[in-house]
This record gives C-alpha cells, structure tokens and sequence, in this order.
C-alpha cells in the first residue's frame, strides 16, 4: 500500500483522462483524494506531465512529491495517439468543439491516395497550432482571441512525426495511430492531412495511448483511482 511518505517521496502515477475532463480537472481530484483519504497536506506537490484536451481522452501521468521535477523531462518523451478523422469538412477549432465551418468533395479520395499523403507528414513537418489553443500571444491565450472573433497571425512550429499509420478507412472516416514529438498537435494534423488530399477534415476522436514507456493499459481511471486509495 502506498503511504502519505511515498507520495511526498515522489510517485508517477498513471492515470486514464476521462473524456470532458480537462487535464487540470483530473489532477486536482487526485490532489484532494490524496488530502482527503491518506493524509496528505494540502501544499503538497503535484503536477501533469502534458495536458490532454477535454475532447481526448488517455494517459495522463500525474507527479507527486519530489518526482514533480521529473515533468519537463517526462513531457519531452514521444507521444502515441489514436483517433479518427472526419474527411470532407473542416471546424474553426480543428475538432469537435465549434460547428462545422465548410464541406469538402471527397470522391476522388481513395485508399492509394490515403496512404501516398501520410508519407508527406513523416519526419519533421512546419505545423500551425489551432486557434483554439492554449498557447499565449501577447499575454493572452490563443483561444481567447478565437472567441473574440480576432483574427491572429500564427508562427509555424517544428515538430516531428516519428510514426503515422492509418488502421481503418471507412470515408468519411478514417482511423489513425500517431507517435510524435513533444508540441504536436493531433488537430493540426487532421487540419493539414484533409488539406494534403484536396479537401478538408478536422478531428473527431482522440486517445493518448503512450509517453515514452508510459502506456494507458497500465493506467488507472479517476475515480478507480479514488475508490482504490
């Protein structure tokens, strides 16, 4: 059993992000599980190594105590993803969380055409963050000013896709497997792979499955997690 000690000491824990929980959701009901049922104080350190959109759910790894130092080196390591994407329309935010925007044809896409456009995603790749983003520009988070209806000029970043595999075509539909570097963003990816093809798509599931070593198998839900303190 793990004591009050060993999670002041430093523990990784894993945990599996619930869908429509943000990230910082997520931890602080592990940090208020851990006052309440082991006795923890209520300053005590914790943090996540990478947040996970509210839309997306998966591995979370969650610091405690002393291993709260450890975050920017685990948030460094590659990243798996699955999830689907939904070719032929586009939304302002990338995924589901604005209406769709514009519609796309998609009967000249067929499975050669497919695989032939994920070749031009491996390696290192420039890539837009969306609008609906957290970044800052000039103080203020990207989203905000996507909100309010501002139009914002964003830098292209590098970022690279180490593997990027396409498990299931079902148009509109298609399913993805993605293992990439710290920054990437799975959205932009969608944005710019409908793009690739002549026509459009945005994200409509998203899974993390790994960091680094890290896999979802081995993680535990919130609330299991409570129930097991």
């Amino acid at each position: 059993m793990t004591t009050a000690e060993d999670y002041q000491n430093g523990q990784i824990l894993l945990i599996d992000k619930p869908l429509n929980w943000t990230s910082f959701q997520a931890v602080n009901k592990i940090k208020y599980a851990l006052i309440n049922k082991v006795g923890l104080p209520k300053k005590f350190k914790i943090g996540h190594a990478g947040t996970l959109d509210p839309l997306a759910s998966g591995l979370l790894l969650i610091c405690t105590g002393k291993f709260t130092k450890k975050i920017s080196e685990l948030q460094g390591q590659a990243k798996e993803y699955t999830g689907t994407f939904f070719i032929g329309a586009t939304t302002p935010s990338y995924d589901l969380e604005t209406e769709i925007d514009n519609n796309f044809p998609i009967s000249h896409i067929n499975e050669e055409l497919i695989h032939e456009t994920v070749k031009q995603f491996l390696g290192e790749i420039d890539q837009k963050p969306p609008i609906y983003s957290a970044i800052k520009k000039d103080g203020v988070r990207l989203y905000e000013h996507a909100r309010a209806g501002e139009v914002i000029e964003i830098a292209f970043r590098k970022t690279t896709i180490h593997e990027f595999e396409i498990t299931r075509i079902a148009l509109p539909e298609i399913d993805f497997r993605v293992v990439c570097s710290k920054g990437t963003y799975i959205r932009s990816l969608a944005f710019d792979f409908g793009k690739a093809l002549n026509s459009g798509a945005h994200l409509t599931a998203l899974r993390r499955t790994k960091i680094g070593d890290y896999h979802v198998e081995n993680a535990v839900d919130v609330i299991q997690f409570e129930a097991n303190l």
